[in-house]
């Protein structure tokens, strides 16, 4: 029986373990692996005995893929990373997402430039998924700030829905054999036209498999004051879709911005889902007091969660895989911040506690009871 939640940092400089029993009283930390090298993409696979994965992204020595089987006290290199063909012309520059497949050793991997592999051996080998890297879009794809990142992967059966910055949203429904752009109602701030067919910033995107069909995007806000060509942009920053990502509308009414990075689902409530809303132009907390907002009805509305958080002269960024939430009955919530705190907000974020506050800056935190 699960007793444990163990959860994975990814920093700027390498990966730490945390552990803890399941009354979350005090968690032990273990680490950094692949000291020195930064971590984007980190997955806690609970099929079978847990395996805990992690990229490691070295501008110098080239990408990896470390591998635990005893919960993250060692870490070896798989025997190979994803890698783009000679002849494509690409060249892999960082590793964005990591989830389970299908079968246990199936795994899917994101990367930059935006492209998609799978790997049905743990890990040791990978295949390119054609059927996006290859899509007629991808050499018109343009890079985001963090770059040209594929950052999200979530599979509903046979449905793969794909978040890519600056990509958008692509829907496969045939297991990703073929992808289509899905983005009716997401809305681009830096482009002529408010909702193009592809070119989207989307940020996160986040489902729960008891309401299929329901999806959840954190898109680029912030442009309610643009007035460049196609005009002012407001609420495009947080959609919802109920179609299975055919189309989308707005949900952030009620947000302080619409700007952000991560997006959440509560574990046992599909209508309960956590954002944390940013400064657009400076990407931290708005009037530097940091606020996770939860809406409890599918984000007809929203409440700001702040018991125990800094009130003040807080101007960190949470980035869009830094947030998660276990599955236990009361259910906890955990950010990273880009000043090396992490936060676990208990009883679904009603308190919030500082677990550890002097971690390199944090780019990814997943958690899992195991």
């Amino acid at each position: 029986m699960p007793d444990r939640v163990v959860m994975c940092i990814g920093t700027k400089k390498g990966l730490f373990v945390a552990e803890a029993p399941k009354s979350r009283g005090k968690f032990a930390l273990r680490g950094p692996f692949g000291s020195g090298v930064a971590v984007y993409a980190s997955l806690i696979d609970t099929r079978g005995k847990p395996r805990l994965y992690a990229s490691s992204c070295n501008p110098f020595f080239g990408m990896k893929i470390l591998r635990s089987t005893d919960l993250g006290k060692t870490f070896k290199e798989t025997k190979s990373a994803p890698a783009f063909p000679q002849e494509d012309g690409r060249a892999l520059a960082n590793i964005w997402s990591l989830e389970a497949g299908d079968s246990k050793n199936d795994l899917w991997c994101g990367v930059e430039p935006a492209s998609l592999f799978r790997s049905k051996d743990g890990g040791d080998s990978w295949e390119m998924v054609e059927g996006i890297n290859n899509h007629d879009h991808a050499r018109k794809w343009q890079p985001g700030n963090g770059g040209l990142c594929l950052h999200t992967i979530l599979r509903e059966g046979d449905r793969v829905h794909l978040g890519i910055s600056t990509g958008g949203h692509y829907l496969s429904e045939d297991g990703g054999r073929n992808f289509s752009a899905s983005n009716q109602g997401v809305g681009a701030g830096f482009a002529p036209d408010p909702y193009p067919e592809f070119g989207q910033c989307v940020h996160k995107i986040a489902g729960h498999k008891d309401a299929p069909g329901r999806l959840y995007m954190q898109n680029h806000g912030g442009w309610a004051e643009w007035d460049g060509p196609g005009g002012p942009r407001p609420d495009i920053g947080v959609l919802r879709s109920d179609d299975h990502g055919h189309s989308w509308r707005s949900i952030a009414r009620g947000l302080p911005s619409d700007f952000g990075f991560p997006i959440v689902v509560h574990p046992h409530d599909a209508d309960t889902v956590y954002v944390v809303p940013l400064e657009p132009m400076t990407r931290t907390c708005p009037g530097g007091a940091p606020a996770v907002w939860r809406s409890e009805n599918g984000g007809s509305s929203w409440g700001r969660l702040v018991r125990g958080l800094p009130k003040k002269e807080s101007f960190f960024t949470v980035l869009r895989d830094a947030m998660d939430i276990d599955e236990l009955k009361s259910p906890a919530l955990y950010f990273g911040t880009t000043t090396g705190q992490i936060w676990i907000g208990r009883e679904g974020g009603e308190k919030w506690d500082c677990l550890f506050d002097s971690l390199p800056p944090i780019n990814c935190v997943k958690v899992a009871v195991v």
